[in-house]
C-alpha cells in the first residue's frame, strides 16, 4: 500500500489530465506525458471461455485432434502478443472438461453433457502442458455456483448432481444454481476443486464472477428454507447470503493451502464492489447498477483483507470515458483497496467487436494502450493486465494485439512473485559452459540443487549485456529468453544473434514456481577467436550460493514433477553433452539489490 502513496501524484496528475471524465461533455482521457519502458514483471493474460463455446472449442463434439490444434493457436497468438498466462475456464457449469468422477464431461466439449471425448482423451494434461511450454502460468477458471444454462433437467448427464441431489438446487431466471446457503454444496464445490489441484498441474484456482446470481426486475431468489433452516445467528438475509459466500472463499484458500502450497487463489468479481453513493464512504466514487457486495453477496474487499485470495482481476471492462464507472477511476479505488494482494486488471476487450452507442471509445484504437498505461501509472500497485477474452488477441481487432507485440509487450515479463507464499528463490544454477564456434553462441548450464524449502528450477532468465553495460536485473530490455527446459534436462540455448567479434556477458539466474528469481551466474565471450570455450562464474560481489537472501518460510514438500514436454523437434537425447566444471566464485561483498542479484558493472 506505500507503493501507491508513494506513486499518487504521478496517478493523480494523470486522472487530472482525464479531467473530462465525469463532465457532460467527457473528452478523451489524455496519456502520460512520458511513457516508460514495459516492466520486468507483469501479469500477461487472457480468459478462454468454454461456456457457449465463446472461444475454444469452436465447435461441440470435435475430434482430440482438432481442439488440440485450436487450442495450440489460441495460446501461439497470445504468445506472440507477449502473454505469461492463460486463464481456462475448465467448469463452466457443474460440468468438466477433465476426467472427473464428481461432474459428467461438458456438453461444450463432446456436444452432449455426460459423454467422454474420443479415445479417451483426458484434454487437462494437454492444456496444462502447452501453457507451461510456452512459459505461460495456467488458472484453471471453475464457475462455482451456474449447475447449468438453463433449467430443462431432462437434458442434465445421469452423473450430474443434480441427479443425486436436487435439493441443493435453485432455479433463477432460467437456470439451475447451486444453493449457496447449503453446506453441503460448499462441500461438494470444495471437493470437485481439489479433486483438480490434487491430480493436475495447475498453477491456479480461478473464480469469476458469478456467485449469487445477478438480480432481475420481478425475478425472487428463493432461498427462504436454507435461511430458516441455516442462520444461527439470526443475520439479515444479506448479510447471511455474504456469510454463505464467505465461508466458501475461507475455506477453499485453506484447503488449497494444504494440498499444493504453490497452488495461488484467485478471483475476478464485476468491476464495483460498491458505489460511495450509495452511502458506503469506503466504496468507489461510480454509479454501478450491480456492485458486488450488495447485488452478488460478494464481499471481495473483505476477502483481501483477510488474505484469502493470493489476487484479484476486478473486471473493469468500462472504457475510460465512461461516465458511470470511468476506468481510471476504479484502478485507482482498487490500487488503495487491494490490501498487498496482487492486483490485475480485467479489460473488456471484446468491446472492440461490439457496435454498441453506450462505450463508444471502445472503438478507438488507442483505448486499451491507453488502459495499460494508467495500470502502470501507478508503479507496482496494478501489476497486470487480463484479456476478455482470448478471440480478441487472436483477432486482434483494431491492431491492437500488433500494438502490445511491437510495444507494449515488446519484451519479456516475469509473473510477479508471492512473497506470503514463498519467499526462498531457487539456488543458482551448475555447469554454465558458453561455446562459440563462428557466430552463433551456445550456453548450456544445469539445474542447480534444491533450496531450503524443497524447489529447484521450473525456468531460467538469460540475460545479455554488451561489454560495457552496466548490468541490471530491472532491465527486460536485455533478456534474451526464458528457458524452461523439461524437468531434469539441461538447458541449451542458441544465440544467433550475437555479432561476430564483439563481447558480450551473460546472466543465467534460476527462477521457481512462484517467480523467486535466484543470484546469477555470468559467463563472458570477448569475440576475439573464432573458437571460444568459456566456464560461468558468480558476478564479483555476489554472495555464495549457500547465503540466505531472506528469512526462509517453513519448508513443504517438494513439488510433483510437472507433465512437460520439449517443443517439436527436440528430444532428452539430442541434448547437448555436459562436463562438469569448477566454478569459480570470488569474496562475498555487501552491496544493494542490484549488487546482489547482478554483482554491480561487469
Amino acid at each position: 500500500m506505500s507503493r501507491f502513496l508513494a506513486a499518487g501524484r504521478s496517478f493523480f496528475l494523470l486522472l487530472m489530465m482525464s479531467g473530462g471524465l465525469l463532465t457532460a461533455h467527457a473528452q478523451p482521457a489524455a496519456e502520460p506525458a512520458e511513457v516508460p519502458p514495459p516492466p520486468k514483471r507483469e501479469l500477461r493474460a487472457m480468459w478462454i471461455a468454454t461456456v457457449e463455446n465463446i472461444d475454444w472449442p469452436n465447435q461441440r463434439g470435435e475430434t482430440p485432434e482438432q481442439y488440440r490444434r485450436e487450442y495450440r493457436r489460441l495460446l501461439d497468438a497470445g504468445q506472440q502478443a507477449g502473454l505469461n498466462a492463460v486463464f481456462v475456464q475448465i467448469r463452466p457449469a457443474s460440468d468438466a472438461f477433465y476426467k472427473s468422477n464428481l461432474e459428467p464431461w461438458s456438453r461444450w466439449l463432446t456436444g452432449t453433457q455426460g459423454k467422454a471425448p474420443a479415445d479417451g482423451d483426458d484434454p487437462l494434461p494437454f492444456l496444462i502442458t502447452e501453457a507451461h511450454r510456452r512459459g505461460m502460468e495456467f488458472h484453471a477458471w471453475f464457475n462455482p455456483y451456474r449447475a447449468s444454462m438453463d433449467s430443462v433437467t431432462r437434458r442434465l448427464a445421469p452423473t450430474h448432481p443434480f441427479r443425486q441431489h436436487p435439493e441443493w438446487f435453485l432455479r433463477f431466471t432460467g437456470k439451475l444454481l447451486y444453493n449457496p446457503g447449503l453446506p453441503e454444496v460448499r462441500a461438494h464445490i470444495t471437493r470437485v476443486i481439489l479433486d483438480v489441484v490434487r491430480r493436475y498441474d495447475i498453477d491456479a484456482v480461478h473464480f469469476d464472477d458469478y456467485f449469487y446470481p445477478y438480480p432481475e426486475a420481478g425475478q425472487v431468489l428463493h432461498d427462504e428454507a436454507a435461511f430458516r433452516t441455516y442462520n444461527p445467528d439470526s443475520l439479515k438475509l444479506g448479510d447471511w447470503r455474504r456469510q454463505n459466500v464467505n465461508i466458501l472463499i475461507h475455506d477453499l484458500h485453506d484447503s488449497i493451502q494444504t494440498a499444493k502450497r504453490w497452488v495461488k487463489f484467485g478471483i475476478s468479481p464485476f468491476g464495483v464492489w460498491m458505489n460511495k453513493s450509495k452511502d458506503f464512504p469506503q466504496g468507489s466514487d461510480t454509479r454501478a447498477g450491480q456492485p458486488s457486495y450488495s447485488n452478488l453477496y460478494a464481499d471481495t474487499r473483505l476477502w483481501l483483507e483477510k488474505g484469502w485470495i493470493d489476487y484479484i482481476v476486478p473486471q473493469l471492462y468500462w472504457s475510460t470515458n465512461f461516465r458511470l464507472c470511468p476506468y481510471p477511476v476504479l484502478v485507482e479505488w482498487w490500487s488503495r483497496n487491494h490490501f498487498d494482494r496482487h492486483l490485475y486488471i480485467g479489460h473488456g476487450t471484446y468491446r472492440m467487436f461490439e457496435s454498441t452507442r453506450s462505450d463508444t471509445t471502445w472503438r478507438n484504437p488507442r483505448e486499451l494502450p491507453r488502459q495499460i498505461r494508467i495500470n502502470r501509472a501507478t508503479e507496482g500497485e496494478a501489476v497486470g493486465s487480463v484479456f476478455f477474452s482470448a478471440k480478441s488477441v487472436l483477432r486482434n481487432p483494431l491492431h491492437t494485439t500488433d500494438s502490445l507485440r511491437q510495444d507494449l509487450f515488446r519484451y519479456p515479463a516475469l509473473v510477479p512473485a508471492m512473497p506470503w507464499k514463498d519467499n526462498v528463490p531457487p539456488l543458482p544454477v551448475a555447469n554454465l559452459t558458453l561455446r562459440r564456434t563462428g557466430p552463433a553462441v551456445t550456453l548450456s548450464w544445469q539445474s542447480g540443487p534444491p533450496a531450503a524449502d524443497g524447489d529447484a528450477a521450473t525456468y531460467y532468465v538469460l540475460y545479455r549485456f554488451g561489454a560495457n553495460e552496466r548490468s541490471t536485473p530491472n532491465d527486460p530490455s536485455r533478456i534474451l529468453a526464458l528457458p524452461r527446459p523439461a524437468p531434469g534436462y539441461p538447458a541449451t540455448y542458441v544465440d544467433t544473434t550475437a555479432v561476430p567479434g564483439q563481447a558480450y556477458a551473460y546472466y543465467v539466474t534460476a527462477v521457481d514456481r512462484l517467480h523467486n528469481e535466484g543470484r546469477p551466474m555470468r559467463v563472458i565471450s570477448t569475440g576475439l577467436q573464432n573458437v571460444e570455450l568459456a566456464v560461468g562464474q558468480s558476478p564479483a560481489g555476489t554472495p555464495r550460493p549457500s547465503a540466505p537472501v531472506s528469512p526462509p518460510v517453513a519448508a513443504r514438500p517438494a513439488q510433483p514433477v510437472p507433465s512437460i514436454t520439449l517443443p517439436s523437434g527436440e528430444s532428452p537425447d539430442k541434448a547437448a553433452p555436459f562436463t562438469k566444471v569448477k566454478i569459480k566464485e570470488k569474496p562475498a561483498k555487501k552491496k544493494g539489490f542490484f549488487g546482489r542479484l547482478f554483482g554491480g558493472r561487469d
